[in-house]
């Protein structure tokens, strides 16, 4: 049989797809927008969060709250038009950063600002989880690879773009609360652009296939279909080990991100020369090595699960990520912390590519909404969970051989776990090679 044409030109050929994209990438550039100007109000003022628990309190006010709403929303994603929630939940987070532009113009660092902040992140996951359970519906099964590695890393650089944007627009006004108000209630002109391009689906082309119909209002249908969900992820063992996969990366992942923030704001101050700077300079280059990676993997994942197949490609970059994080970092000198970020940056986005294209898959469409809601949580779960560990647990320069033996080992035994679990429950990916059904 004729190989199934999976490249990029293939997949843009398709207006559902193209117009899918083009509301991720619009949505993605907003919230890029809007992270850089809260950054500069909060994360990175030399004035707060000094010291690692208070860095990871402010992720965990940030990441937590959503955990607990992220369930309810999975529910409603199988039971709402997905295009319905596109277009709104763009529409109310355009009106919920206005309340956060005020607040930061007012000076408030409180209870207020953290709500209303907690508001439009909650609504933006929400948003994310859409456009993963309608993906499915703007492609055909054998391009789940490579149109999550096209839908995914484009958003991600996406937002880093909008971040890098309103970074420059900060460059150009005046310091002070004013500009940070003025550029976070920016993100509101990419997010009503995003609810425009939704607004051209049918109402009913995302799905779910089942029809839209009254979401569950009580915690007690909720949790039903929690229940339900859960036992059609355990019923398809291919779904439960990816996600334990992801759980366990992110764990590393918050770990590795407390201690490169720490190390580069309190111990390299100073730079390895010119190529290889200090401080918040050399953070940025780690954090741009990081994105060059993002890209690298979408660039190599379909040719490598092509090739190796998902469960390959996974155990690859599992025990890379585990041997080299340990090997590059275990110097503590910027070259190091800046291959560290590339390396990084390629098995997060390869690992979260398989992932997302094995529970497209494997998960019914009436359960994918629930499915990718506590793929988010899990995600924001764990990464907060290390960071609450780390912050106890580093020391305040970032230097801890321990922790990156911890991680090494979790990687390691992650990897031979989700060996184990798919051993006998090999996924026929499409396009894969010989080297996927040994």
């Amino acid at each position: 049989m004729p190989r199934a044409d999976t490249s990029v030109r293939h997949l843009l050929a398709r207006g559902d797809f193209r117009r899918l994209l083009v509301t991720r990438l619009l949505a993605q550039s907003g919230d890029g927008v809007l992270q850089a100007a809260l950054a500069g109000t909060v994360l990175f003022n030399p004035q707060r969060a000094a010291d690692p628990v208070a860095v990871a309190a402010a992720f965990a006010v940030l990441l937590l709250p959503y955990s607990v709403v992220g369930p309810f929303a999975g529910v409603w994603l199988d039971r709402w038009s997905r295009r319905q929630v596109l277009v709104r939940a763009n529409l109310l987070r355009a009106g919920l950063v206005a309340v956060v532009a005020a607040l930061v113009l007012a000076g408030d660092a409180g209870v207020p600002f953290y709500a209303a902040g907690l508001a439009v992140f909650a609504v933006t996951r929400f948003l994310l989880s859409a456009l993963s359970a309608g993906l499915p519906h703007t492609t055909d099964p054998e391009s789940l690879v490579p149109a999550n590695a096209l839908a995914t890393t484009s958003g991600a650089v996406a937002t880093v773009a909008g971040g890098l944007v309103a970074l420059g627009l900060l460059q150009l006004a005046p310091p002070g609360d004013a500009a940070y108000a003025a550029v976070a209630l920016s993100a509101a002109l990419p997010w009503l652009a995003s609810a425009a391009v939704a607004a051209g689906f049918p109402t009913s082309s995302l799905g779910p296939d089942s029809g839209a119909g009254p979401a569950p209002v009580t915690a007690r249908e909720v949790l039903r279909g929690l229940v339900a969900g859960a036992r059609h992820v355990a019923a398809h063992p291919p779904a439960a080990a990816a996600l334990a996969a992801i759980g366990a990366h992110r764990l590393c992942y918050g770990l590795l991100t407390l201690l490169t923030l720490l190390l580069y704001r309190n111990t390299l101050t100073e730079g390895a020369g010119p190529l290889f700077p200090g401080g918040l300079v050399g953070l940025g280059q780690v954090l741009a090595a990081g994105s060059a990676g993002t890209l690298l993997a979408a660039a190599v994942t379909p040719a490598a699960v092509r090739r190796l197949g998902t469960r390959g490609w996974v155990l690859l970059l599992l025990v890379a990520g585990g041997v080299l994080q340990l090997a590059l970092v275990l110097t503590f000198a910027p070259p190091g912390m800046v291959a560290s970020g590339l390396v990084l940056g390629v098995v997060a986005q390869g690992v979260k590519i398989c992932v997302d294209a094995t529970l497209q898959r494997c998960v019914d469409d009436d359960f994918r909404g629930r499915v990718f809601s506590v793929y988010d949580t899990l995600v924001n779960v764990t990464f907060v969970a290390a960071l609450v560990a780390g912050a106890f647990l580093l020391p305040a320069s970032g230097r801890s051989v321990p922790a990156l033996v911890v991680v090494a080992g979790v990687y390691l035994l992650t990897a031979a776990g989700y060996a184990r679990v798919t051993r006998t429950h090999r996924e026929r990916d499409g396009g894969a090679g010989p080297a996927a059904a040994r």
